[in-house]
């Protein structure tokens, strides 16, 4: 069946500037760094896609190692815009990123001139485009100058093969230093992926205000602390999920009883505020107008409906904040 997106799509979606420049975000973007590769279902992918879209998500985030296998996620992303949305690519921000081992050998990591447009190169490739709208540095470089990778990501844009340049897990010096550079070659940072939630306030400790003052946006991967902040472990760790299994990104050593006790009184609050607490989660990243887009994974369509419904109710009252300023304390 051919895809028509839904035509209502924009009624309901905010959209927010990133920093000075002149794009905007949707509050809500889908990342595809799980789900989406060559070892899981290509109809269920297609699927979040189109809902995705179909409920005014334009921006769609990847990287060169997204799968698993590595690259396969831009090949899927690629596959179901080539034959279902090539008519919307010009309504759409796709972002990639390069930064992390993604091939053998010397010129497969980090931050050289030669990685990252080799890298960016494939990606284009998998993704069958001539340019995606956002291009990142996945990772800072301790060996590489910061010369070099900043001067990689101007000629990437010069070269048509990226309109924006971001960054992705720099400090907040490290930030500073790369937007120096970059203004000086005449490319700005258009935005910062850094982690960020409830459980997760690093950003907060300088690197928001430098984005403040170099006129860069934010958006925030992780906001639901890689599902802990879902209603998923309010009765304990199940042997399905994420904690319960292999994974190294959250497992059950990190998951005390006191933060789940913590987990259950933010659930209260978010039932209060007739929100399901992942969607309170995504609210909060979102407060205060100092984060542009909150950053979602998804396995299933219904897991997208859930959180884009956070649209409803983005404001807190001073108690709210107070509130789960005590319970985080």
């Amino acid at each position: 069946m051919t895809y028509a997106a839904d035509k209502s799509r924009y009624e309901d979606m905010k959209y927010f500037r990133v920093g000075k420049s002149g794009l905007k975000l949707p509050a809500v973007s889908l990342g595809l760094w799980h789900n989406f590769g060559g070892n899981d279902r290509l109809e269920n992918g297609r699927a979040m896609i189109h809902r995705a879209f179909d409920l005014g998500i334009t921006h769609f985030d990847l990287a060169n190692n997204y799968g698993p296998p590595p690259g396969s996620a831009e090949e899927t992303f690629g596959k179901v815009l080539k034959q279902d949305m090539a008519a919307y690519r010009d309504q759409m921000i796709i972002s990639t990123k390069a930064g992390y081992y993604m091939w053998e050998g010397p010129y497969g990591d980090w931050g050289s001139r030669k990685y990252l447009v080799s890298s960016l190169d494939q990606s284009l490739k998998r993704m069958d485009l001539e340019y995606v709208d956002i291009f990142y540095h996945h990772r800072p470089d301790p060996e590489t100058p910061l010369e070099e990778t900043m001067a990689a990501l101007d000629h990437i844009v010069r070269s048509g093969k990226a309109l924006y340049v971001g960054l992705s897990n720099y400090s907040a010096e490290q930030t500073a230093q790369a937007s120096a550079i970059l203004k000086q070659l005449g490319t700005p940072c258009l935005i910062h992926q850094p982690s960020y939630s409830m459980f997760n306030r690093w950003i907060e400790d300088g690197l928001q205000d430098v984005l403040d003052q170099e006129g860069i946006g934010s958006i925030v991967f992780s906001p639901l602390a890689g599902g802990l902040l879902t209603n998923r472990y309010l009765d304990g760790i199940p042997s399905d999920s994420r904690a319960g299994g292999p994974s190294v990104f959250l497992n059950s050593n990190n998951i005390t009883e006191e933060k789940l006790a913590k987990v259950r009184a933010l659930n209260e609050i978010a039932q209060g505020r007739g929100q399901s607490l992942a969607q309170m989660a995504l609210a909060w990243v979102l407060r205060g107008g100092r984060v542009t887009s909150a950053l979602i994974g998804a396995s299933r369509v219904e897991q997208i409906d859930d959180n884009v419904a956070v649209l409803s109710r983005l404001d807190f009252s001073d108690d709210e904040l107070q509130a789960i300023e005590s319970i985080l304390a």
